[in-house]
């Protein structure tokens, strides 16, 4: 009786919420065609490294038992590793079984990992934003005026990481709003660093503001810890089975074409890097040409100016809320490796994709910025980046 008064209960406190199921149905759809339309563009496809070595997990083998690409392969003995992070195979492993189902994985999982990002990004709005309207424009922007709009319909494993990053931060930025649960909390980045590892650090202004805030510190840096303490273990255990050590992620071992072995060479993390990123980052542009879509970006990265400008909305907001200065120091944090990388924005991808690892962390200021201003500049900024992104989705269709 007492579980049915609960489902009583429960059932007499939902209310449907017209705007929430408009906004999933928008973002199914959106994606769902755009990914559509994508894949149409780049036929005939075949299973990925991820989907491969899935299915090679399965028979107990963490080598891959046959190549697409070459690009990021470690070979030892013979046997040809993938250097990744290892959340990005997960999601192919329900598809083992169904190898009728192989050649469009890379569609799918993508689609779907990146449908449910964009569906975050209306609850992220509502708990940061100001209310109202406002909360719409900011969900949009979080949807379809990032870089995570181009990864999700490029069906690559590559980008797959990015996708399951933002994923695992926004349901963080959500937590830290509702119940601060040190648990949840240290399990989300701890996953979310599984997929990309430079997420460990946001654990530190997170970590540092729950101690500070708690009652029972040595419960909560327990309860905190143990997850990101496991997170370390299986990447360690997974480099070690890989490559023979627990602190070789097989990036400094890998095949890579000669212009970024020679920058490798200089430092896989390096100063060397941070300028030629910087200024990627802040002046990457496009060339000409006579044919639609016109606009050629440089596949080194864009500059954010072009590509996302309306996250320079979260320059607004003060240092003096704790949720702001644990929010901004994630974001310089992370900034940190992804500057200092030898890779750049993240080779042939439209946008600087490697700034997805802090780019969760400014939406969320963004939308605390605008509960002092909503205007025309922050609706223009908003709409130039959705045309952007828009753009940069024409450009890989018909590129």
């Amino acid at each position: 009786m007492r579980a049915l008064d609960w489902v009583r209960v429960r059932a007499g406190e939902w209310r449907p919420d017209p705007g929430a199921i408009g906004w999933m149905a928008l973002v199914a759809f959106v994606y769902g065609a755009a990914t559509f339309v994508r894949s149409q563009a780049s036929l005939p496809w075949g299973p990925d490294h991820m989907m491969i070595l899935a299915g090679d997990m399965f028979v107990g083998r963490s080598d891959l038992s046959s190549l697409t690409t070459i690009n990021d392969i470690v070979t030892i003995d013979g046997r040809h590793y993938q250097a990744m992070s290892l959340l990005p195979t997960i999601p192919y492993l329900p598809l083992v079984p169904f190898h009728d189902l192989w050649p469009y994985s890379r569609w799918v999982v993508s689609a779907v990992i990146g449908i449910v990002a964009g569906w975050l990004a209306l609850p992220l709005a509502r708990r940061y934003g100001p209310g109202g309207i406002a909360d719409y424009w900011l969900a949009a922007l979080g949807a379809f005026g990032t870089l995570l709009f181009t990864l999700t319909i490029e069906g690559d494993f590559y980008y797959l990481a990015h996708l399951e990053a933002t994923l695992l931060l926004l349901l963080t930025l959500i937590e830290w709003h509702d119940k601060r649960r040190a648990l949840v909390l240290g399990l989300l980045i701890g996953l979310s660093a599984l997929a990309r590892p430079t997420l460990l650090l946001a654990a530190i202004p997170f970590g540092l503001a729950l101690l500070y805030e708690s009652k029972q510190r040595i419960a909560t840096a327990v309860a905190f810890g143990l997850p990101l303490v496991g997170a370390l273990a299986v990447t360690g255990w997974w480099d070690y089975v890989r490559f023979g050590s627990a602190l070789e992620t097989g990036y400094s071992l890998s095949w890579v074409t000669p212009p970024l072995a020679a920058l490798r060479d200089q430092g896989l993390f390096s100063t060397t890097h941070l300028p030629t990123n910087l200024a990627l980052f802040l002046g990457g542009g496009y060339t000409v040409r006579d044919t639609f879509p016109w606009l050629v970006p440089s596949s080194e990265g864009q500059s954010i100016l072009l590509t996302m400008p309306a996250l320079l909305i979260a320059v607004g907001t003060t240092l003096r809320d704790r949720t702001n200065q644990v929010l901004w120091v994630s974001v310089v944090l992370t900034a940190i490796p992804v500057f200092l990388y030898y890779g750049g924005g993240g080779g042939s991808t439209y946008g600087y994709r490697y700034a997805m690892d802090f780019v969760p962390f400014l939406v969320a200021l963004v939308a605390i910025a605008m509960r002092d201003r909503f205007g025309n500049l922050e609706r223009t900024l908003i709409a130039l980046s959705i045309c952007f992104v828009c753009y940069g989705y024409f450009w890989q269709v018909w590129k």
